[in-house]
């Protein structure tokens, strides 16, 4: 699906702002057949749940309805005037006037409506999107729905942050002509013995046959490049490839023409569109993650779109603010955990040359890790009572969505189709082997992972083989041998050497961290100070540092963010490197001290960055007569 964009021949109007709102059941059965009876208005983007005081608007389970008046531009006669909404979460609804004109399931990819039959130019007509929040078993991420004695229904799920929900992005209004674009397919690569040569394959869809021109155009407009036809091959000489930390990007101008195409003075431009890439290399080979045929290694963050009072709202301010912070601790990466972000940050990181692993919102496919929590018997994961081919059909929907969204994101070098699965239980691969399909078919230039639990180890993990990189969770120091550093060192790395071991593939460590509260110290490794933070982090790093299969580190989380209330988190995760409001733990400055010498480069053992010039292996950090795998142990 293409982003709505101003050009020669499209308009686009920003529909964001102060909306009408109001909670179902506080309104009439019909709210989208007449103004909402309402005094209460809600930010767009924004989620709802931290705007109100009232606690039943936070924990309401169910629909929210927005409404407000629209007016078309006057000048869109004879055009084509399309309705977008860029998000809603879970589970939208759409109307014009009276009448339903889109519904889509899913929180965190676009969709959209053709209203030119429901509205005229110059009109203005009344727009109501109901927004639904609830998560069952096969919506994606899964949830249960409950009612309590007194009536009232409850939501519960299975991953470790706050349920969200509302109109977090932005909505528009945008008009095409009647035969326009509507999709644009770019894939990259390098030719040439010299490799200064860049390929530019694209495949172009458009409503109806058309005559289709294509044009590249460097950083300053000029063509380096065109062609002719729906799908071709470019080739740029002497191009400037997009690299990590040194984006560069060019423009893939596409028109439609009224003519026969061949560029002659009968041609007429009916539509443009124009669609920014890179021209960037994505391989594994062997143990090695390859960004333009040279070593890549990680370093950054799994993140999330949460801030205070805006939940998962979407802000510019804290967009831009946020990619400084990872400039400044020498972040090159991100994981889009664990959901699609917003076009916004995607758009930014490819022109910062941030990396993106971008991941569905297939998180909480893990019922042991619940039951290890609450001391509930286990049930199965994959079966006819719990996950099972409907969950999986919504979920290869997500990843549908994902990949049309994002497939020529040059920043997007990785696709994560879930979070913590439980790929040691007996169904897992019969649940995963069609998605990872289905990934490949969808686009087979970029490598697949999964993000692996705890409990999932090199021994009995059923889906490894599947994924061209093997992410991995580890919270050794934290959920395992909590504030025993010695023995969490020693346990990760035997883990992680298993893992290289027996699939002989890259290993990223795509999740590590632990609690701290900002401002709490001692003298000790004491859990939840800022000391043990760090200690927890530099512990890890020596273990990475020398296990060479290793291309990444990912650290959990860049802030803290909120969760569900409940005794295992007060206040939310705590986590981050930088607090909620984005202010540094000692962590960070650690952080910084190391990648910012790395810079994307795996680190020697010999010499690691920060060594204080003790033996790899003295007293502290030995094995201390440990076993060399720790016993099972779930997190939270």
């Amino acid at each position: 699906m293409l982003k709505p964009r101003s050009t020669a021949t499209r308009e686009l109007v920003n529909l964001d702002g102060i909306w009408r709102f109001a909670v179902a059941g506080t309104v009439g059965p019909e709210p989208w057949t007449g103004p909402l009876g309402t005094r209460l208005e809600a930010p767009v983007p924004a989620s709802y749940n931290d705007l109100f005081t009232d606690r039943a608007i936070r924990d309401h389970v169910g629909w929210v309805w927005y409404q407000r008046q629209v007016r078309v531009p006057r000048g869109w006669t004879g055009e084509r005037v399309v309705l977008r909404v860029d998000a809603a979460t879970h589970e939208g609804r759409v109307y014009v006037g009276d009448a339903l004109v889109a519904q889509h399931v899913g929180g965190y990819t676009p969709f959209e409506a053709d209203i030119t039959e429901h509205v005229g130019p110059g009109e203005e007509f009344r727009l109501t999107i109901g927004v639904d929040n609830e998560l069952t078993g096969v919506t994606i991420p899964p949830g249960t729905i409950t009612v309590a004695q007194d009536g009232r229904r409850k939501q519960t799920y299975l991953h470790d942050f706050y349920n969200y929900a509302g109109l977090a992005r932005s909505v528009w209004l945008y008009s095409t002509p009647p035969v326009h674009v509507d999709d644009i397919t770019v894939v990259t690569g390098l030719d040439g013995a010299d490799g200064t040569t860049g390929t530019v394959g694209y495949t172009v869809g458009t409503n109806v046959p058309a005559a289709v021109r294509v044009r590249a155009l460097d950083a300053h407009g000029t063509e380096v490049a065109a062609g002719e036809g729906a799908n071709g091959t470019l080739r740029i000489d002497d191009v400037t490839l997009w690299r990590p930390g040194a984006a560069y990007l060019y423009e893939l101008v596409v028109d439609i023409l009224d003519g026969d195409g061949d560029g002659g003075g009968g041609d007429r431009v009916v539509d443009t569109y124009t669609e920014p890439f890179g021209v960037r290399t994505v391989e594994v080979r062997g143990t090695r993650f390859l960004i333009n045929g040279e070593p890549f290694y990680f370093t950054g963050f799994g993140k999330h779109e949460d801030s205070p009072v805006r939940g998962k709202g979407h802000d510019d301010a804290y967009l831009v603010h946020d990619f400084q912070l990872m400039e400044w601790i020498g972040a090159n990466s991100f994981r889009t955990s664990h959901y699609p972000y917003a076009e916004e940050v995607m758009e930014f990181a490819d022109r910062h040359g941030i990396v993106v692993i971008d991941e569905t919102a297939a998180v909480g496919l893990n019922l042991a890790v619940g039951s290890g929590l609450m001391g509930t018997p286990p049930r199965p994961t994959f079966s006819e009572d719990t996950f099972h081919d409907d969950t999986r059909a919504a979920h290869a929907q997500a990843i549908r969505e994902l990949i049309a969204r994002d497939k020529n994101h040059p920043s997007v070098v990785m696709w994560c189709i879930a979070n913590e699965p439980s790929s040691n239980e007996k169904g897992a691969r019969e649940y995963v082997e069609p998605l990872v399909e289905l990934t490949r078919r969808l686009d087979p230039t970029r490598p697949v992972t999964y993000a692996a639990v705890m409990f999932a180890t090199h021994d009995n993990d059923l889906i490894a083989d599947l994924f061209d990189v093997l992410c991995v969770n580890r919270y050794y120091g934290w959920y395992v041998a909590t504030g025993d550093l010695a023995a969490a060192e020693t346990y990760l790395e035997a883990d992680l050497r298993g893992w290289a071991e027996k699939f002989g593939k890259p290993i990223m460590l795509s999740e590590y961290g632990a609690d701290t509260m900002p401002g709490l110290h001692s003298v000790w490794d004491a859990p939840w100070t800022e000391e043990y933070q760090l200690a927890y982090l530099e512990a890890n790093q020596r273990a990475f540092d020398r296990v060479e299969a290793l291309v990444g580190e990912h650290v959990w989380n860049f802030a803290d963010f909120q969760t569900a209330d409940g005794i295992h988190r007060v206040g939310g995760n705590k986590k981050g490197v930088f607090t909620r409001e984005r202010h540094p733990k000692a962590a960070a400055h650690a952080l910084r001290r190391r990648w910012t010498v790395l810079g994307g480069r795996k680190p020697s053992p010999a010499v690691r960055p920060g060594d204080d010039g003790r033996p790899e292996h003295d007293a502290r950090h030995g094995d201390g007569g440990r076993p060399a795998v720790p016993p099972e142990s779930g997190q939270a």
